[in-house]
Formats: C-alpha cells, sequence, structure tokens
C-alpha cells in the first residue's frame, strides 16, 4: 500500500476519530530483518539488517489544543488518551513506546501541542520484526513534519532508541531504529554499531526469497532474558578492561584475550563474549559472499549464528530449533536462524523461491504436529526507511 493511498485511514479516521479538518502527516514506518549479527548491536558490533515491505502507517493531525492529544491503534482496536504536560509511564508496553518518544522530545526541548493519531499496522506483535521500533520512528517522524521539529533522520534514530531504553525499560542497541528509518529500497546494510558507518549492500539473492516463519511463541523483549545478556556482556568487558588499556568495546577483545581472562569470567560470560566475537567475524564474512553471490555460503553463516544463539548465547527456543532444524534437512533452502531478541518470534530463511508454496504447507504440518501451533508464513522483499507526507 503507498503512502498515497490511505484512504482506508482518511475515510475512518475523519469520520470517527479526529477533530478537526486540519491538514495531517501520513507515515510509512517498516518493519525489519535481520539476516545476521544478532545482539552484536549492543556491543558496538555488526549487523545486516533492512527495513521490509510490511509497515506501521499513521496520520496524525494537530487538534488545535494546547496539550491534550488522543492515539488510536487499530490492531488493539484502543485510544490512548494523555496530557503533554503530564506524561508517565503506563502498566501497556505498547503505550510506553508511544509515551517515550513524546518524552525524548520533550527532553530535548522540542514544542509540541495538542495532535490525535490514527494508527494501523501490518505487523505482526512478538514476532521479531521490531515493531515496536516502526512504532517509536514512525511517530517520532510524523510529529518531526508536523510541528517542524528540523530533526535529522539520525537524531530521530537516537530518540527512538532512547525512548525505547529509558522509558519502556528495553536496554536495546541501535540496529532496529536504524534500519527502520535508514533503509534503501532492495539492499542491506552492513552497520558498524560503533562508528555507525553503513555500507549499503545490493540483496541480489537471485532465484532466493526472504521467507519468514512466525513460530508464533511470543515474547517481549523487556521482560525477557534480553537485558541480562546485555549484563552478562558487559560485566565481562570490565574485567577485559582491567587486564588490557587497549580495549574499550567487545570489539577490542581477540580470542587469545578471552583465553588468558577465562579464569577471571564464568562460564556464560566466557559463552557470551565468544559469541559476539565470532558473530562479527560472521557478518563480515556474509557481506563478502553477498557481493559475489556466494549465497550458499551465505546461508552457511546464518545456520552457524543459530547454533551460536541457541548454545553460546543461550536465546533460542525449543519451537525455533525446531524449524531451523526442518529446513536445514532441505536442499533448496541455503540459511535459516532464530532473528530477533530470542525466546520465540521469527526464524529467517533463505529459501529458492520455487518451492516456497511446497514447503510452508510441509512445515505447518509437521510444526502443528510437534506443538499444535500453527506457524505464520511471512514472505518479505527488502524496503525503504520511514517515509512522511504531509496531505489533507
Amino acid at each position: 500500500m503507498s503512502i498515497q493511498n490511505l484512504n482506508f485511514i482518511e475515510k475512518i479516521s475523519i469520520n470517527k476519530f479526529f477533530k478537526t479538518d486540519n491538514p495531517g502527516v501520513f507515515v510509512e514506518s517498516p518493519g525489519r530483518i535481520n539476516l545476521i549479527g544478532e545482539h552484536t548491536d549492543y556491543n558496538h558490533g555488526y549487523v545486516m539488517p533492512t527495513a521490509i515491505d510490511k509497515k506501521i502507517y499513521f496520520e496524525i493531525r494537530k487538534n488545535d489544543s494546547l496539550s491534550a492529544c488522543s492515539i488510536y491503534s487499530e490492531t488493539f482496536n484502543y485510544k490512548l488518551n494523555f496530557d503533554l504536560k503530564l506524561i508517565e509511564k503506563s502498566s501497556s508496553t505498547w503505550e510506553n513506546y508511544i509515551l517515550g518518544v513524546i518524552n525524548e522530545l520533550q527532553k530535548r526541548g522540542k514544542k509540541l501541542e495538542g495532535f490525535d493519531c490514527y494508527i494501523k499496522s501490518e505487523l505482526p506483535i512478538g514476532a521479531g520484526i521490531s515493531s515496536s521500533a516502526a512504532l517509536e520512528c514512525g511517530l517520532a517522524s510524523g510529529l518531526n513534519k508536523l510541528f517542524d521539529l528540523n530533526l535529522s533522520k539520525q537524531e530521530i534514530v537516537n530518540l527512538s532508541q532512547a525512548a525505547e531504553n529509558n522509558f519502556v525499560g528495553s536496554q536495546c542497541g541501535i540496529m532496529d531504529q536504524y534500519a527502520s528509518v535508514m533503509s534503501t529500497k532492495d539492499h542491506l546494510i552492513l552497520l558498524d554499531c560503533l562508528s555507525l558507518k553503513a555500507e549499503f549492500i545490493p540483496a541480489n539473492f537471485k532465484s532466493c526469497k526472504i521467507l519468514l516463519i512466525n513460530s508464533k511463541v511470543s515474547h517481549s523483549i523487556a521482560d525477557s532474558e534480553y537485558n541480562t545478556r546485555r549484563k552478562e556482556c558487559e560485566s565481562g568487558l570490565k574485567i577485559f578492561r582491567d587486564q588490557s588499556e587497549e580495549v574499550e568495546t567487545l570489539r577490542d577483545v581477540t580470542l587469545e584475550l578471552l583465553d588468558s581472562c577465562k579464569s577471571r569470567l564464568s562460564e556464560k560470560q566466557t559463552n557470551r563474549v565468544l559469541y559476539v566475537l565470532q558473530e562479527n567475524k560472521r557478518v563480515l564474512a556474509a557481506a563478502d559472499f553477498l557481493k559475489v553471490g556466494k549465497l550458499q555460503a551465505f546461508g552457511k553463516l546464518m545456520y552457524q549464528s543459530h547454533y551460536g544463539l541457541r548454545d553460546l548465547y543461550e536465546v533460542s527456543c525449543k519451537e525455533l530449533d525446531f524449524l531451523v532444524k526442518f529446513s536445514e534437512e532441505k536442499e533448496f533452502i541455503y540459511g535459516s536462524r532464530m532473528m530477533g531478541g530470542g525466546f520465540g518470534g521469527c526464524t529467517i530463511n533463505l529459501i529458492e523461491e520455487a518451492h516456497i508454496t511446497d514447503f510452508t504447507e510441509e512445515v505447518k504440518i509437521a510444526y502443528q504436529k510437534e506443538f499444535n501451533i500453527i506457524p505464520e508464513m511471512i514472505t518479505v522483499v527488502p524496503g525503504e526507511g520511514t517515509l512522511v507526507k504531509s496531505g489533507k
């Protein structure tokens, strides 16, 4: 659905929701996939994400009040009312993504007035395709346009990440927000999460497509072990810094240094750090393979990434492991791994397009037999970052 064709929002919102006919802004904010490089962004490592063609749509209008705001979510069939002068944390997670963005904008001295916002989403919640970042970045981008806040794309990325860190309580890295805002259609991003230097690599998958298999096992990153994994890495980093003045981030840790510090590290700390070191190498190798069209070699690294996430980082689950194992037996699937924070969500699969229909039927039957759950199949293509348009 193009940004010029949001009649489904306009028709509903004008008649039933918006209090004024003020000119509004329309926003398309995409979800994201990550081909490889999981849990490395907050360790200042490398990742390879991109936005996708599944999105959250917003219409936002000023409502002529000084501070009263209403946001309607079609997904939850719920209206959030709040006052800009009194932003407090909610017991509802999705509301905190909204309120966190408002909080960060006002902390930065940006002047807002009363507004109303209607939201419609194509992104499944808890699937690991970052509906939270799409929500944050879409709202921030729309308010930036509506109130002439003069924020750059990078500032929108930064404040959206800060909203999730400070208000929601999930200590996520910058990958999701960066991919949601900065992506270029038909490209992947090789992102250095330390320098924020990005290389855009053509997503030339030849005869293959990207298939997501939603395990339908829900997860909440803020309530999961996500923050625990980050703390384990940070506590390990302190030990390396004590050992060597040259270490600033885990990027500076070598396998030799890791080995020399093992007596001071717990087994969990050792495993977490080893995974990060190995995953950074895999991301760089994956970029090289993709550039020269070696998709089978690229896919093998995806499998290795999953095994590291399962065995060293311990963020997988039996449902995700089943889906990856099932795919590994198929020669027309080049690579598969869990994607996102973990403990549920999707696997991402590089699969020959001609086999998608038959495979999806086969895996549905096998997965339902094993877990009594019907998985959701989502085919995606690399898409554009957040788009904003003014209009009536």
